[in-house]
């Protein structure tokens, strides 16, 4: 007598522990999948955004009518441009108070500049962390439904008169299936967290590096 051994037919015979189980991966890989497809689209527009608001800053254009420029369009100013318009908001504020030393007025905009800088590290570095727990606890997670799965099938194993490998196999092919669907679900998480990781380490680069020399520049204009 043949046993029906394909995949839904295992998922549908498994404990109802090992069905939660996939049930649980299952959606944790859905949520990933989903958080990996925005986590690209963030990535790649705040690039494309970095390139272009570095190629308008040192066009040798005039920076008071990028800041124009950039005042219009505030709530979609990201990255690069965020923190431009931090800093020569506050670096033209304290320009026009009397009495405050040129290096004063440097410095309050580079502290404005970082607390943006910091504002702008979060939203890049957001969902990450679920991505990466999903990558380190997704395994262990179906290895726990393995070995319950492989617990009652030898459990009832036990209760047989006769043992056969016919009796046991169906029980421990659905606990396997558990240990594959963790593996799905940790695998596509690994590699975008080390992918998006990276990308969001060289963007921060990018826009400290921006940070260091926009400050140079209101320096000069500071002391002019």
């Amino acid at each position: 007598m043949s046993t029906d051994m394909s995949f839904f037919h295992l998922i549908a015979g498994a404990s109802t522990v090992v069905q939660l189980v996939m049930l649980l991966l299952l959606t944790v890989s859905m949520v990933s999948w989903t958080m990996i497809f925005r986590r690209r689209a963030v990535l790649r527009a705040a690039r494309l955004a970095a390139d272009e608001f570095e190629r308008r800053f040192w066009s040798g254009g005039d920076l008071g009518a990028l800041y124009r420029e950039v005042s219009q369009q505030e709530d979609e100013a990201i990255g690069m441009a965020g923190i431009f318009h931090a800093g020569f908001s506050e670096f033209a504020r304290l320009h026009k108070q009397l009495g405050i030393e040129p290096r004063a007025v440097v410095e309050g905009a580079q502290r404005v500049m970082r607390v943006m800088l910091s504002r702008e590290t979060d939203d890049l570095e957001t969902h990450l962390s679920f991505l990466a727990t999903v990558g380190s606890t997704s395994p262990y997670v179906g290895l726990f439904g393995t070995v319950w799965g492989i617990m009652n099938a030898f459990r009832g194993l036990g209760n047989a008169q006769q043992a056969t490998l016919a009796m046991v196999a169906p029980g421990i092919a659905e606990a396997l299936v558990a240990t594959a669907m963790g593996l799905f679900a940790a695998i596509p998480a690994v590699i975008a967290y080390n992918r998006y990781s990276n990308d969001v380490e060289r963007l921060i680069n990018r826009y400290d590096n921006f940070l260091e020399e926009f400050s140079t520049i209101l320096q000069r204009q500071a002391h002019a």
